[in-house]
């Protein structure tokens, strides 16, 4: 009866079968370029550099200052110049300016009149055009613009330009003190 028993029990079991995947993790190993590192010792001589300091003397020449400070004291006493050029002017109004410009003109004139002779660089009238040619002095001509290139240069002539071709300044005393333009004045 047992035996009965087995064999009913075992026709009524189900065998369940079940497949269950499982991920299994795989290591997957991947060749890598290996790189070599060299190392070179590199050698670099270095030049120690020793500056001198060298004077050369100056091409260029100082002008005498007592003929400058001469004119300008000229300049002051016929014309009050340099009074003129110190002064503060947003105080005053036009009318007023205009009649102290005109003082100065009338006494810059004189001084130019009597101590400086001018002549115009170029002879040409001023807005006419004209050509420089190679090898001008930089000196009497300076051009402005758009400059490229060498001469010859054909441009407008915008100023004539000014040469003093003699400057005839009184004498000096052998003591006299060129850098004094304008004493100070105590009237009594």
């Amino acid at each position: 009866s047992v035996l009965l028993l087995l064999i009913a029990v075992s026709r009524k079991t189900k065998v369940v079968e079940k497949v269950v995947e499982k991920p299994v993790e795989k290591i997957v190993e991947v060749e890598k370029p290996v790189e070599k590192i060299v190392e070179v010792e590199k050698v670099v001589e270095v030049e120690k550099v020793i500056e001198k300091v060298v004077e050369v003397e100056s091409k260029l020449a100082t002008a005498p200052t007592d003929s400058a400070m001469q004119l300008l004291s000229i300049m002051q006493q016929e014309a009050r110049l340099i009074d003129f050029l110190k002064e503060d002017l947003t105080s005053f109004s036009d009318e007023e300016v205009g009649a102290a410009a005109r003082v100065i003109h009338t006494g810059g004139q004189k001084v130019l009149a009597d101590y400086v002779t001018l002549a115009h660089i170029r002879n040409e009238d001023e807005e006419t055009r004209i050509t420089v040619a190679e090898g001008f002095n930089p000196q009497e001509i300076r051009l402005t613009g758009n400059v490229t290139g060498n001469a010859p240069f054909n441009g407008t002539l915008v100023h004539k330009g000014w040469k003093a071709t003699d400057m005839n300044l009184p004498k000096l005393a052998e003591n006299y003190d060129a850098s004094v333009i304008a004493p100070a004045e105590v009237e009594l």
